[in-house]
């Protein structure tokens, strides 16, 4: 029996010395796999930040030889070409544009995947969030003859903080995909209030459109990457795939939900359900003054748009009274007149199928006699066609969807005019700009260099920061526009040295404006933290260049499109006196019409310039105004480019009250002389 549980005891030693052995070997095991997953981990964390670095200089490689092919296609456009030539460039910018989307979204789509997007978290307001996506894209919805309505309902608070950029992202993507699928009818965001709390709202945006629907397969395949719910060889090309990924991701990262509900053949709806702080309210959405207690009549045959335009009108302060016809409104007005509830202001939604601008003309001048105000509002596509009909079109013609601020803003200038202003196009002040360029790219420099110089500006260009530097030490600037990323010094050493410099010397601070193609996160933190006072991302064009000089040098660049041709003295020798071929487009192609309709003008021509003598004479200054407008109104519709514009400069100054319209109405006087020689010799 001892022997028996010796040799039992013996077994039991040998078994846990073999199990502390295996232990022992597992233990190095472990540790060996240990060692080797940190150093897997490691080379992760470091090909994660050599992707991340390449993305940044990759997004700068790519982004900058874009920037000069949109930069100088934009000048080309602007000089004496062919038809077929500006064909040609509208070509390139079009894929341009769309080689820098797709580019926007992989390098979007790679910065979710590497965790390197931070959001932003800043005051913005909804409603202008929501409008300005629609104002961006609605050239691309009049173009399919479709209707675009915002609706933000009455409950919903306005003024919220989050990332307004990632949000305005996604619904760009998702009104741009309801624009793409869908062949007619009717585009229509909405926001409504689901709950809120003292100090945040759980918000549900919605893009509704009435396209071609999707499937229940295509719905699960939506939000998978690089997949669309099109692949069919007759689908609508573009895109990668990635737009509702990225747009699902952004929402899961500020903590909402994505999602769509679909039936083929009917349409879609997607929607976002999001939480965000609110902030004080926006003082601006305040009824103002002039528009408070004021009655409006509107015009607008599609129900909802008509719907969401009265609800914009009223948060302004207006009595609504709806018309469906442009007779039964100028009717409304004229009873209306006659009492003590007259109606100031007349809001006219229309296209060219339900209203000919010919005759919105006479309609206009009707109201405007009854002391009716009228502002119209019109598809982006048609602007052109119902310029001709509005007496003032700066201030008297809007693009639908209507903009709320716009709209408030047009209304209170018509109800109650501005004083004078200087010319459209002339500087606030009659000293140039004088900006500092720099950019280690000679393309980018030349185009940002162009485009000021022909825009007004006096312009140094230099290639590298230390030349910056140097510059800024020796010469007085109003701006710099400074490259973030060159060799040697960049750009956010360069605004160091100047920061540094002025401090020592105690100067007042030169506005510094970062030009960035980078699309990594981050990037306006950094810059602004390195001492620059704003960021321009390129490609930039005219329009933003104008608008940061402005806002940093309170100087105005002179604007020199050609737009503004025949709004000088000397400009309007430019124009042509007769135009036959604008007649005949004004005409509607028709030759007869065309003829008619100058021969007309002509036969008033005369008396015309006699009424306005006597009017002039006898310092009538309504009766001056009627007499030109009426010579206006008949130009409009003839190939009289030059009398035309004569007639809208004297128009525009006499009611400015501008001591310019004696002069304005010397040229008009002489331009009514070059059209009759001419008609006398063409006869």
């Amino acid at each position: 029996m001892a022997g028996t549980l010796q040799n039992a005891q013996e077994e039991l030693q040998h078994s846990i010395d073999q199990a502390t052995e295996d232990v022992r070997q597992n233990l190095e095991t472990i540790e060996i796999q240990n060692i080797e997953l940190d150093l897997a981990r490691k080379e992760a964390l470091e090909a994660s930040r050599i992707k991340s670095e390449f993305l940044a200089n990759m997004s700068h490689e790519i982004r900058t030889p874009l920037n000069g092919i949109l930069g100088f296609t934009h000048l080309l456009q602007k000089s004496e070409l062919t038809p077929r030539q500006l064909d040609y460039l509208g070509t390139i910018e079009k894929s341009a544009d769309s080689l820098l989307g797709i580019i926007n979204e992989i390098l979007d789509f790679s910065k979710i995947e590497a965790g390197k997007l931070v959001l932003d978290h800043i005051p913005f307001n909804l409603r202008d969030l929501l409008q300005d996506t629609l104002t961006i894209l609605a050239p691309a919805a009049h173009a399919k003859q479709l209707e675009l309505v915002s609706l933000v309902y009455r409950d919903t608070p306005l003024s919220l903080v989050g990332d307004p950029l990632r949000l305005k992202q996604i619904l760009t993507n998702l009104v741009s995909n309801a624009i793409k699928f869908t062949r007619e009818g009717t585009i229509v965001a909405r926001a409504m209030l689901e709950e809120e709390n003292e100090d945040s709202v759980q918000l549900r945006i919605s893009i509704q459109d009435t396209g071609i629907g999707l499937s229940n397969q295509d719905v699960r395949a939506l939000f998978q990457a690089f997949s669309q719910a099109d692949n069919s060889l007759s689908r609508q090309p573009g895109g990668t795939g990635l737009g509702l990924v990225i747009s699902k991701r952004l929402i899961e990262q500020m903590g909402g939900e994505i999602g769509v509900e679909s039936t083929p053949g009917e349409g879609s709806e997607f929607w976002i359900s999001l939480s965000l702080p609110k902030t004080r309210d926006d003082a601006e959405d305040l009824p103002g003054p002039p528009l408070s207690g004021r009655r409006v009549a509107v015009l607008e045959n599609h129900e909802l748009a008509r719907q969401a335009l009265q609800h914009q009108l009223e948060d302004c302060g207006l009595a609504v009274t709806p018309f469906n016809t442009l007779e039964s409104l100028t009717n409304g007005v004229t009873g209306a007149h006659q009492t003590d509830q007259a109606i100031d202001l007349a809001v006219l939604g229309v296209t060219s199928n339900d209203m000919p601008p010919e005759r919105l003309n006479q309609y206009i001048w009707d109201l405007e006699h009854l002391g009716c105000k009228v502002l119209v509002l019109c598809p982006t596509t048609e602007q052109t066609l119902f310029h001709l009909s509005v007496p003032n079109p700066h201030s008297q013609l809007q693009a639908k969807p209507a903009c709320t601020r716009k709209l408030r803003r047009a209304l209170s200038d018509l109800v109650n005019p501005r004083q004078p202003r200087s010319e459209p196009g002339e500087p606030v002040s009659s000293r140039a700009p004088k900006v500092l360029c720099v950019d280690d790219n000679p393309a980018n420099l030349l185009l940002v260099q162009t485009l000021l110089e022909d825009m007004g500006a006096k312009v140094l260009a230099v290639e590298s920061g230390y030349a910056a530097v140097k510059a800024v030490q020796t010469e007085t600037f109003d701006l710099v526009l400074m490259d973030v990323q060159m060799p040697g010094m960049d750009g956010r050493q360069s605004t160091e040295a100047i920061r540094q410099w002025e401090s020592e010397r105690h100067c007042t601070p030169l506005p510094i404006v970062a030009l960035t193609a980078h699309a990594m996160a981050n990037e306006k933190r950094a810059l602004l933290q390195s001492g620059m006072d704003d960021y321009l991302t390129k490609p930039i064009s005219e329009r933003q260049l104008a608008q940061v000089v402005l806002k940093w040098s309170g100087l105005a660049l002179r604007n020199q499109s050609p737009e503004r041709s025949g709004d000088s003295h000397g400009g309007a020798y430019e124009l042509q006196v007769l135009d036959h071929e604008e007649g005949l487009r004004l005409a509607a192609g028709k030759a007869d019409l065309a003829a008619d309709m100058l021969a007309m003008l002509l036969a008033s021509l005369e008396a015309d310039r006699e009424a306005i003598r006597q009017a002039q004479e006898s310092h009538d200054h309504n009766a001056l105004i009627e007499r030109v407008h009426r010579l206006h109104g008949a130009t409009r519709y003839c190939g009289v480019p030059q009398l035309r514009a004569a007639c809208q400069r004297s128009e525009t100054l006499l009611k400015q009250q501008d001591p310019k319209a004696f002069g304005a109405l010397e040229e008009l006087d002489r331009a009514i002389n070059r059209l009759a020689a001419q008609a006398r010799i063409n006869a």
